[in-house]
């Protein structure tokens, strides 16, 4: 989608305001959040619940997301777990005694896509394709090779034509996590909360715990673990049956892998659109219901979730910059001394999450009485830590997104907004000479090709840093401005979950806000909008200590 003719900044300025005030009556419209389907979740809702109203769409989306070469999902090792879900979903529905045919296919249409899947799996496993640090992948990929070895070979024990010439197994997978978690279910030994969000390739002895079970209907937040869930119960369990009901009919069919993100989508949203000075007004319901989320260990993402440390900053910010201030003393159960774990007993660590930390910490340690005492210590070491996880070329990778414009973007706006002034200058230098040297030819900025949401980030980098004097920035953020349409609400999947997922609301709010602040840098608004936070301190001009 191309963007509209920006005839002058201070028109585009306002439609840009507007469209976020939109955005943010869309939080409350719609509370469950916007969240791209999912190749994956749709796979198992296939696979575990033929049952459910809308299977022949889902089988329909599959065949319609399968790619060129047969795979699902995004490049290199980012399609083994959609592909595996998919092939796994196909043979299942082949292996069935009353399989479904959508509408316009056969059997022998699914049989085909299920067998070059099949085919395009085998070749990256040969390959062994390194998978992406998604979450749960190193329990997914080896318990859905399992069940297609399993269909493989009563599909060619039968002499079923679907699978003439197919291989009769995949190549041999590490099993090595899935069985020692296999092994933790079975016994009394407690499991960590967060398995749970992949509770439909824990196997049988994940029917045993009776710790795991719906909130609000969801386990795991997860359509795909409710569904495995509730077919291991003896009954059904209404309040799971009605959040997939519900969930199948909000998206047409196929599914998306974390829903409810309410928390989530609100607090990201809204600090986002805040901190470039955006006159946004949620209602006060809003903003008491974000308030609520924080319980002692913070907030989660979605039910049945465990509280997190990046959700619960996101949203401590946000609620700060929205005059509602919350002491983040929570944020110590996540706290390891050098670092800000994303949960207690995280494997690896997440710059952004340590970046939202930062910002949280950083504004109670400027803005609250007490807060420059207690936080103003921890605030500088965090921002040292965050300075040494800078890539030699001045970027940030991160696990929870595909993209290092995000990460490098989540980094630098809380350094630029809270480090001790001065000892992030060179960290911030370098990010920008990166952005700056990786512009593409179309003058749009992406990991694979141009993309709105990591041009959005690549401006909040050239921006937030004070660089828009610096000798051609303008130029290069004007050439950016095609890139980030005010209208757009459909994105390429970047984050990560099982499968790669797009945040719709959350990600517009980033291009609105990256729009503004462009506009902001090409020339000062006529309508009489604020102009965007001022270099160094994004948005900061705009905060107040309530």
């Amino acid at each position: 989608m191309t963007a509209p003719t920006v005839t002058t900044s201070g028109a585009s300025t306002s439609a840009v305001v507007d469209a976020a005030a939109d955005l943010v009556a869309q939080l409350e419209r719609e509370p469950h959040g916007q969240v791209s389907t999912s190749v994956y979740e749709t796979g198992r809702l296939v696979a575990d619940a033929p049952w459910l109203t809308g299977h022949g769409r889902r089988l329909a989306y599959l065949l319609g997301q399968q790619g060129a070469d047969g795979a699902w999902g995004g490049a290199g090792g980012y399609a083994l777990v959609p592909t595996a879900s998919a092939v796994e979903a196909l043979l299942a529905e082949l292996v069935r005694a009353d399989p479904a045919e959508p509408a316009g296919l056969t059997r022998a249409d699914l049989a085909v896509a299920g067998i070059r899947g099949l085919i395009a799996l085998a070749r990256r496993l040969d390959a062994d394709a390194s998978m992406p640090d998604t979450p749960a992948a190193d329990l997914i990929v080896p318990a859905l090779a399992a069940r297609i070895d399993a269909h493989l070979a009563r599909l060619h024990d039968g002499n079923d034509p679907a699978v003439t010439g197919a291989p009769r197994a995949l190549p041999r997978v590490d099993r090595r996590r899935l069985d020692a978690v296999g092994a933790l279910l079975g016994t009394d030994r407690p499991v960590p909360d967060k398995l749970w969000h992949a509770y439909e390739v824990l196997g049988p002895a994940a029917a045993g715990r009776t710790e795991v079970g719906p909130v609000a209907g969801a386990v795991g937040a997860s359509p795909a673990a409710t569904a495995a869930w509730l077919g291991h119960r003896p009954s059904v369990e209404q309040a799971a049956r009605t959040y997939l009901d519900d969930v199948v009919a909000r998206h047409g069919g196929p599914v998306p892998c974390c829903t409810p993100i309410t928390v989530f989508e609100r607090s990201w949203t809204l600090a986002t659109l805040t901190r470039v000075g955006l006159p946004v007004r949620p209602s006060p319901g809003l903003v008491a219901e974000l308030a609520a989320a924080l319980g002692s260990p913070g907030a989660a993402t979605g039910p049945g979730l465990p509280a997190d440390a990046d959700t619960t900053s996101a949203t401590l910010y946000a609620l700060a910059r929205l005059g509602r201030p919350v002491d983040p003393v929570s944020l110590v159960h996540y706290d390891l001394g050098s670092h800000f774990c994303t949960w207690r007993g995280e494997d690896g660590h997440s710059v952004t999450t340590n970046a939202h930390v930062l910002e949280a910490l950083g504004w109670h340690a400027r803005h609250t009485r007490d807060g420059a005492g207690r936080y103003r210590a921890r605030v500088a070491a965090l921002a040292g830590w965050l300075s040494d996880q800078q890539q030699p070329d001045g970027h940030w990778a991160d696990r929870w997104h595909a993209s290092p414009y995000y990460a490098t973007c989540c980094v630098v706006l809380a350094l630029a907004g809270y480090a001790p002034p001065g000892t992030a200058t060179d960290s911030l230098d370098r990010a920008v000479d990166w952005v700056l040297a990786t512009q593409r030819a179309d003058g749009g900025w992406g990991r694979w090709s141009s993309t709105a949401e990591e041009t959005a980030y690549a401006v909040h980098i050239l921006l937030a840093t004070g660089q828009r004097s610096r000798p051609g920035v303008p130029v290069v953020v004007r050439r950016a401005l095609a890139h980030l349409p005010v209208d757009a609400t459909e994105y390429p999947p970047l984050w990560h979950d099982k499968d790669l997922y797009a945040p719709l609301v959350i990600v517009r709010s980033a291009v609105l806000a990256a729009r503004r602040l462009a506009l902001g840098a090409a020339g000062p608004p006529s309508d009489g909008v604020p102009a965007a936070g001022d270099p160094g301190r994004p948005g900061h001009d705009h905060e107040r200590l309530s």
